[in-house]
């Protein structure tokens, strides 16, 4: 996306902030379609293969330097706590828990980047209005779904749902550690040859899933309906090629805890979507935490807008 050396274009920032905005904040509904129809494991293997060969083909074209054990080595490991655990957990638990519960549990994810970013501690523990605008956008999340939960929460099964919450938290964690490893260990100045391998390694490690579960021999691709395969389509192209190549090359130019925003912005895109696309209505208690989560990012990049100060020479 850049010449190594030189500073990120403003538009290019831009741009991908965007795609992982409003792109992820789509995804939640198309997991839920593409699930109507296909099993988990064999989703998450058939997404992440599919867009990993793709994107195998298009770093050939591009003489990408693509086999190269060094880079491999760390694309793999983020591949593995990104892909396989971090979303994963959230395609397993979407069979069953309520997108809702779903969506406020990863939102904990900008939290994580600040307790696992150990080397940016003294740095973000002393920005006092990027702490306070991840603590208010997590609440403004909350928030935005507090109608839901309350309604959800009659139906929850208190042993398996509480489990798949948990599952939910640590998914969270590994998205965030993964990201984070990514962000210092990544050997390949191509953000596309390491989403190449991110998302091949997830595609193989969801394999023995496939097989273990018993998927295969319940599976009938010719009776998969035809929005199925709508759904996982554009989960293969956005969610997938755009949104991840998007995310894993602002990790590279950006500092985590403004990328760790999406994980805010995602649910508000959630939701103006079932407005203008499914005809939801929105209460006065959505439209006070989508401000909140708006407010929260704002914060989150004020120093950013602040003019720095200028020195009195002594003379």
């Amino acid at each position: 996306m850049q010449t190594p050396g030189k500073a990120p274009s403003s538009l290019l920032v831009v741009l991908a902030f965007a795609t992982v905005y409003i792109v992820w904040g789509s995804t939640y509904f198309f997991i839920q379609r593409a699930l109507a129809g296909m099993p988990p494991f064999f989703l998450g293997s058939f997404r992440f293969m599919v867009a990993g060969m793709i994107m195998m083909t298009w770093s050939l074209l591009q003489k990408e330097k693509l086999f190269d054990w060094a880079a491999m080595k760390p694309a793999i490991i983020t591949g593995l706590l990104l892909l396989f655990v971090g979303n994963g957990v959230v395609i397993w638990v979407e069979q069953f828990l309520p997108s809702a519960m779903v969506a406020i549990m990863v939102s904990s994810a900008p939290i994580w980047f600040v307790v696992l970013d150990k080397p940016k501690w003294s740095e973000n523990l002393n920005n006092k209005t990027s702490i306070f605008g991840l603590l208010i956008g997590f609440a403004g999340v909350i928030l935005l779904f507090s109608e839901k939960i309350m309604i959800s929460m009659s139906s929850l099964n208190s042993s398996r749902d509480l489990f798949a919450l948990g599952l939910v938290v640590l998914g969270s964690m590994s998205w965030a550690g993964g990201s984070l490893y990514s962000k210092y260990n990544a050997v390949s100045p191509s953000a596309t040859v390491n989403s190449t391998w991110q998302m091949l390694t997830a595609g193989i490690a969801f394999m023995p899933g496939v097989i273990f579960s018993g998927e295969l021999s319940s599976l009938d691709l010719g009776k998969i309906p035809a929005d199925v395969w709508l759904a996982t389509a554009y989960l293969v192209t956005f969610g997938s090629i755009a949104g991840l190549s998007a995310y894993v090359w602002l990790l590279k130019v950006q500092p985590a805890t403004k990328v760790s925003t999406y994980a805010y912005v995602n649910p508000v895109v959630a939701v103006m979507l079932g407005i203008f696309f499914a005809k939801e209505s929105i209460s006065r208690i959505q439209i006070i935490g989508l401000m909140i989560i708006l407010g929260s990012v704002l914060l989150i990049n004020l120093h950013k807008y602040r003019k720095p100060k200028t020195l009195t020479p002594v003379v």
